[in-house]
């Protein structure tokens, strides 16, 4: 047990050196001056507020975990709902991310057209002209 940071073997050695010092009848005065000091310590109001800061600030960090906790549940709670209304929406497209690659979610994918350009195929020889203007085949 220790008061005010003296452990009892402490405490007793500071006993008999002031009984060494003090005498016996002296040791009695000295004992009830400092019993009533330390009386009217304790129930000062300073000695109460002292107290009372210390226990707020040994709880402090329990309650900060708590209010913290709690803020992030109503957090937890608002997300839920916007996911849910976002879910439960008329509009398909918020559901969905678009990237270019992919077409909107409202229109069926349907490959691109293909183009009738005229091309010649590749077993017809192409005729070129030279410089001189005369036509080879290639």
């Amino acid at each position: 047990m220790e008061i005010l940071g003296i452990g009892m073997s402490e405490l007793i050695f500071v006993i008999i050196i002031a009984l060494i010092v003090l005498g016996p009848r002296d040791m009695q005065k000295a004992g009830k001056t400092i019993g009533k000091w330390l009386r009217s310590v304790v129930t000062s109001d300073g000695w109460k507020i002292f107290q009372q800061t210390s226990r707020e600030l040994r709880t402090l960090p329990n309650k900060l975990m708590r209010e913290a906790n709690e803020e992030l549940s109503q957090i937890n709670q608002i997300g839920n709902q916007v996911g849910k209304e976002i879910n439960n929406a008329s509009n398909p497209t918020i559901n969905r991310v678009q990237t270019p690659d992919t077409p909107p979610r409202s229109q069926p994918y349907s490959p691109p057209a293909k183009t009738s350009e005229k091309t010649d195929s590749p077993s017809t020889p192409e005729k070129k002209e030279n410089e001189s203007g005369q036509q080879h085949d290639a």
